[in-house]
């Protein structure tokens, strides 16, 4: 797929996703490839355990189940898209509101993403993990 495409599409998905919040997860699973990549910055880190690496779209699945268990999205803003080839980065931000703690959490946000026959092969989020981390704490 063209570089355009693959924005296209991910425009689309984030889009829906600010839209719908946890309810656009299984619009993401549907783009996801059966053995995607995904990981973040936390990486699997005490009271972020949900962001471990995930090695197949099941693992995803329970990612965004255990994000959704102790994280509600407030929003998912992405303001720009740079595309080269088969990657897409998302520049944007996001705030989220923590179950237990209700602690608000607005962070910059930044998404690299690899992209093969319209389905994400490779995921990769960035994001101010100090203040999520902080935000987690009672």
């Amino acid at each position: 797929m063209s570089e355009e495409n693959n924005t296209a599409i991910l425009k689309k998905a984030y889009q829906y996703w600010n839209d719908n919040k946890e309810h656009a997860f299984e619009n993401w699973m549907e783009l996801m490839a059966d053995d995607v990549k995904f990981e973040s910055i936390a990486d699997g880190a005490k009271n972020m355990e949900f962001t471990r690496s995930c090695k197949c779209k099941n693992d995803v699945r329970i990612y965004f189940q255990e994000l959704a268990a102790e994280w509600e999205m407030i929003h998912f803003t992405i303001n720009e898209f740079i595309a080269q080839k088969d990657r897409i980065v998302a520049l944007g931000s996001c705030g989220w509101k923590h179950r237990k703690t209700g602690k608000q959490v607005d962070t910059p946000k930044a998404d690299i993403i690899r992209m093969k026959d319209s389905k994400i092969v490779e995921y990769f989020e960035f994001f101010d993990s100090a203040k999520t981390f902080a935000g987690s704490q009672p």
